[in-house]
């Protein structure tokens, strides 16, 4: 099937705006295969490295080291004499560290489990490796450890699919000592290497690979370490250098983890809510790109590890919008960050124009070389509205007017972009339509080719008007009304905002409500105008815009939480009801918890507080159930099928808004507002969630404490330091 453009007629035309393009809904591509449920990533920054569980990385797998977007490792193999390790145990140290414990397996003259290997490696500005045998057999033994490379340069987005053949441009050289291995690529102005330094230098380099003679003797103990270079762009601030040992300590404070140590101090009764908190805290550690714009050092939320590790404006927004109760500091590094590269030309091959916040940044050969257009990509229809709506709640958390007042140009230059771009037609909607022929079918969150289509699974036209993006223009507009009041002080915007943000009401009401199956809201309005007619998660998200009427939330939240739409772990974003209803589709039935917590924020809203908690709690189960973390989504099979939720196949885990989501619930449970200067608290915490604590909250450029069980609960200037 195909998303076909339908031209309209805009009330002011502009060239270029939408073409006839037609978008592919699937590609036919090769899968390389995977590495196994017991996969092990480490990650810093743009870098990472995947591996299986004994360590490697066989050749033609989507495994190995990738850093800026590039594979510097393909192949990474280490064998004793001949034959594969066996594995006794391995894991994450820590989410950019990992250990593998491993074993012989029955050679020549060397027993099975006669040789301990420990294998640990981390990321910093450098991807390391220490490589760890100790003998136990009784008698000596001469044994060849051998470690083969291999490297590709595949681009990030080849991975995945097929990766083009590069060898010609690979030029290869090793030192006659053994102590280094090193490949280069070179194509045009773009160039990558790969540089292996070795210490104890291999006894021989054979190909591409590294060999050492080893003899062992009762009691031997060897150890190698190999280190491949990861070189930072002039932006990024580089990692603290860390050393091998218990834990992979850190030599000295890691400025990047400050996020996680101003974060509130936690005292939970309930054991489940601090699991998952915790965890939930950790990944987003992991997830931080930092990096220098001008002067000023920001942080803010990668997407998701591995394939997502770059700035997203969706993703990024939505994840700090999660954050800003548990401080501001990634609300402030992605406003910054998306400001920065604010659209401000018509591109169609990169879906750019002026005032429109991006999609997605990439930096590999494809890219560079103009094959792909994420330099950056400009292709979604939200991500623009999302960037004033955490704006105006960084505001509401810190009223820090000064900050606030820079974006002044910005803010004109993205209502701008929802007038006039974002409804080329000027039917009072925003709706999208790629232009090019690299770009996304769909450009709302529901991304995925199928991910908006009619209940019996059509693919509709173009340009599509999803709902939900209407209520994040209502809210946006709402919310820059409040800015113009206060530090924006321009108070004729302000009322014509609220004027427009009302009539979109209105209309929105109108021709977005069907009133079959008890009455709900259309996903979306397609080319032609047609209610697009399934019953899908996104009429939820509305409640969190504010734009639903009190009589229709109470009808909404009587679906979301109906036997179709809500599994028991989750909400689906797709009900069971309509014909493409798939409980392993990537947007026609998975459960995503982003999309559970701003639905359950927006149940809270709208006073539906049990139905909420619901929400909460299943999810908050579904994360103890895996591991204490929630993946970017799992299968929408109902609760009975299973004791734990059904993974999604190629879930990222984890993911930047999932890892968000638990913040989001608690704020949701304790009714935590900020306004006005103002901390407001309504708790409505489960009997068995017992008390819950947070000291040293920041809002307003004070801390407070909070206190709450049940429904009752206190908000006091904090006594405690604050350094």
């Amino acid at each position: 099937m195909t998303n076909v453009v339908r031209r309209p007629t805009p009330a002011d035309p502009t060239p270029g705006l939408v073409t006839g393009v037609q978008v592919p809904s699937s590609v036919v591509r090769t899968q390389p295969p995977e590495l196994g449920p017991d996969a092990v990533a480490v990650v810093e920054g743009r870098s990472f490295m995947v591996s299986n569980a004994a360590g490697d990385v066989p050749v033609g797998t989507i495994g190995g080291l990738v850093h800026d977007d590039t594979r510097l490792l393909s192949q990474w193999q280490l064998t004793l004499g001949g034959a594969p390790l066996l594995i006794l145990s391995s894991g994450l140290i820590d989410d950019s560290s990992a250990a593998f414990f491993l074993t012989n397996s029955d050679l020549p003259h060397v027993p099975t489990n006669s040789v301990g290997i420990r294998r640990q490696r981390f990321i910093s500005d450098a991807m390391q490796e220490r490589i760890e045998l100790e003998c136990f057999a009784t008698a000596v033994r001469s044994v060849q450890l051998r470690l083969r490379v291999g490297t590709d340069f595949a681009d990030l987005f080849e991975i995945k699919q097929r990766v083009r053949d590069r060898s010609a441009n690979v030029s290869r050289q090793h030192s006659a000592d053994g102590s280094g291995l090193c490949f280069t690529y070179r194509n045009n102005d773009f160039s990558a290497v790969t540089d292996i330094r070795v210490s104890p230098p291999a006894d021989r380099v054979e190909e591409n690979d590294l060999i050492w003679d080893l003899c062992l003797e009762p009691g031997t103990k060897w150890r190698g370490e190999l280190t491949v270079d990861l070189p930072r762009r002039p932006t990024e601030l580089p990692t603290l250098h860390r050393r091998f040992g218990q834990g992979f300590d850190l030599v000295g404070e890691d400025p990047t983890r400050s996020w996680e140590f101003h974060c509130p101090i936690q005292d939970f009764d309930s054991e489940l809510l601090h699991r998952v908190l915790e965890k939930s805290k950790m990944d987003l550690v992991a997830l931080r790109i930092e990096q220098m714009i001008g002067t000023e050092t920001v942080t803010l939320p990668a997407a998701g590890l591995p394939w997502f590790l770059t700035i997203f404006g969706r993703d990024s927004l939505v994840t700090a919008y999660q954050t800003v109760s548990f401080g501001t500091r990634l609300a402030r590094g992605t406003l910054r960050s998306l400001a920065n590269c604010q659209g401000r030309h018509l591109d169609d091959f990169r879906d750019e124009e002026p005032g429109k916040i991006l999609h997605e940044v990439r930096s590999g050969e494809l890219t560079r070389t103009g094959e792909k257009p994420h330099n950056p990509y400009y292709g979604t229809a939200d991500a623009t509205q999302l960037w004033l709506i955490l704006l105006s709640e960084y505001w509401r958390w810190t009223l820090d007017d000064e900050h606030v007042r820079q974006f002044r140009a910005n803010v004109h230059a993205a209502l701008r972009w929802i007038d006039h771009y974002g409804d080329v037609d000027r039917d009072g909607y925003v709706e999208y339509a790629t232009r090019s022929p690299q770009g996304l079918g769909n450009h709302c969150w529901r991304d995925s080719p199928d991910g908006i289509a009619y209940s019996d699974g059509t693919i509709p036209v173009l340009p599509i008007a999803t709902c939900e993006i209407q209520g994040y223009t209502y809210d946006a507009k709402l919310r820059v009304a409040e800015l113009c009041d206060g530090p924006l002080r321009d108070p004729e915007l302000a009322e014509r905002l609220r004027t427009e943000a009302h009539e979109l009401r209105e209309r929105f009401n109108r021709d977005f409500w069907l009133e079959q199956r008890g009455g709900y809201y259309a996903v979306g309005l397609d080319g032609d105008k047609r209610p697009i007619d399934s019953m899908t998660s996104n009429m939820g998200q509305l409640l969190w815009s504010g734009i639903v009427p009190p009589d229709r939330a109470r009808v909404v939240a009587g679906h979301l939480l109906s036997e179709h739409m809500f599994s028991g772990w989750g909400i689906r974003t797709t009900s069971t009801e309509n014909l493409c209803y798939n409980p392993i589709g990537y947007h026609s039935g998975t459960v995503w918890p982003h999309d559970n917590a701003l639905i359950a924020h927006g149940l809270a809203r709208y006073g539906f507080r049990e139905e909420a908690t619901r929400v909460i709690v299943a999810m908050l189960e579904a994360a103890d159930a895996s591991g204490h973390r929630l993946p970017e989504a799992f299968a929408g099979y109902d609760r009975s099928y299973g004791r734990k939720p059904v993974p999604y196949p190629t879930a990222c885990t984890p993911q930047a808004w999932a890892s968000a989501a638990p913040l989001l619930f608690l704020r949701t449970l304790l009714g935590l507002e900020a306004r006005d200067g103002r901390l407001r608290l309504d708790p409505r915490l489960p009997a068995d969630f017992g008390r819950v604590t947070l000291g040293r909250l920041p809002a307003f450029g004070k801390h407070w404490d909070v206190e709450a069980i049940g429904d009752q609960g206190h908000v006091r200037l904090t006594d405690r330091p604050t350094d």
